[in-house]
């Protein structure tokens, strides 16, 4: 009985101690940019040097519907973490989805991609896979017609994704460029497409394990889609896409035509892939 009560009584003091502690001015201190979690659009040192140089003096708008970015909170490989970026608000010519930024706060080159679209998206949704070097925010900022400025982030928990060395067993393919279909085709409506770009987008912060020298960067930088010679959007990209960068998007078919990718990468290469669809 004594010794429990004795017990008992080392419990309460040690309890009371740390309550003492919780309460002391300046003991706890919030986690730099707010504490991470899957749906709260926290800041990050890295965010707020990097927004004052994209938008200077601008508001950024949070919380609105207007644009969501759906990520994995825990990605099993950091070298390719599947992103969807969702537009609320439909392409149309009074006001629609000027530019798409995707950003990942703690990568080497955090812009991962700046997406310049017009009307014959039909609807600003994206999805694409990501390299995300160690726990950060992945965010969205989308532009509007009319200059309003609206955000998103997630974030998300893994790492390794710039230094994973790519699968090197393809280099005879780099550039092959494929369009495909992904689903009913739907004339004069959104329709879904994927492009798709063989390719290792090298970061440069890769090692050869036979040279153990690092790879040189090599990637692709940018991909222009168009449809019957009508732009649809233009994608400046970086090595914070994956290893054969995929992009699928939405295009509005009006009848038989042609849908162009036009892709160029860090060594000025030029590819080009097509799709006859109608």
């Amino acid at each position: 009985m004594g010794f429990t009560m004795q017990t008992r009584r080392r419990t309460l003091q040690t309890l009371q101690g740390l309550a003492a502690l919780a309460i002391t001015p300046g003991a706890v201190r919030a986690a730099v940019g707010g504490l991470p979690s899957a749906t709260h659009d926290a800041t990050s040192p890295e965010w707020d040097k990097l927004r004052e140089k994209l938008f200077p003096g601008r508001t950024l708008s949070a919380g609105q519907g207007t644009v969501q970015v759906i990520a994995p909170l825990r990605a099993a490989y950091g070298a390719s973490v599947p992103v969807k970026l969702l537009s609320k608000l439909p392409q149309r010519p009074e006001l629609f989805v000027r530019k798409i930024y995707l950003v990942v706060d703690k990568n080497p080159s955090p812009i991962a991609a700046v997406l310049d679209l017009t009307v014959e998206v039909g609807q600003a949704d994206f999805e694409t896979r990501l390299r995300v070097d160690e726990y950060s925010h992945v965010r969205v900022v989308s532009e509007l017609s009319n200059g309003e400025l609206h955000t998103d982030s997630r974030y998300v928990k893994t790492s390794g994704g710039c230094s994973a060395p790519p699968n090197r067993d393809a280099l005879h393919l780099i550039g092959r460029t494929q369009l495909k279909v992904a689903g009913e085709l739907r004339m004069d409506q959104p329709t879904p497409v994927d492009v798709t770009v063989v390719h290792p987008n090298d970061t440069g912060f890769e090692l050869n394990h036979i040279t153990v020298m690092y790879i040189p960067p090599h990637f692709v930088r940018s991909i222009k889609v168009s449809y019957a010679q009508r732009r649809v959007f233009d994608a400046e990209l970086d090595f914070s896409v994956s290893e054969n960068p995929t992009l699928r998007f939405n295009f509005v078919p009006h009848g038989r035509g042609e849908l162009r990718a036009e892709v160029t990468d860090s060594k000025e290469a030029q590819f080009v892939g097509t799709l006859v669809v109608g």
